[in-house]
């Protein structure tokens, strides 16, 4: 069965750095574009970066272009998502995704996904 399980989700100071990381299970992640996703209560959930299955393609959006960098190692079936310069208004449940047939602009843009993970919560605060 096809499972995406995120970690590293945590209360960070602004300014801080957090890792987050995207491990599959059931599955191979060489065959499938990643993307990382954000959602705060009330909010539609966003698309902040994806990531095609080479590495080669990766879309930001504008909100965590510079700060944030997505990653993936195929050899451990994980993809992570680096977290530098954090601010408050980055604090949401962060998610993982992916999708075997999509565009990485079409991912993060209009969420074309196949399945998610459940969350984990980053809490940017002083």
């Amino acid at each position: 069965q096809l499972q995406l399980v995120e970690s590293g989700g945590d209360l960070v100071q602004p300014g801080g750095s957090l890792r987050l990381s995207c491990a599959a299970s059931g599955f191979t992640l060489d065959g499938y574009l990643i993307g990382w996703f954000r959602q705060v209560p009330g909010k539609e959930r966003e698309g902040i970066s994806c990531i095609d299955t080479s590495g080669t393609a990766i879309y930001y959006a504008d909100s965590v272009k510079g700060r944030f960098t997505i990653s993936r190692d195929n050899a451990k079936n994980t993809a992570y998502l680096q977290m530098n310069s954090v601010k408050p208004e980055d604090t949401a449940v962060y998610y993982c995704a992916v999708d075997a047939w999509t565009s990485t602009q079409s991912m993060c843009k209009f969420l074309v996904v196949s399945s998610w993970g459940q969350g984990t919560q980053v809490t940017v605060s002083s």
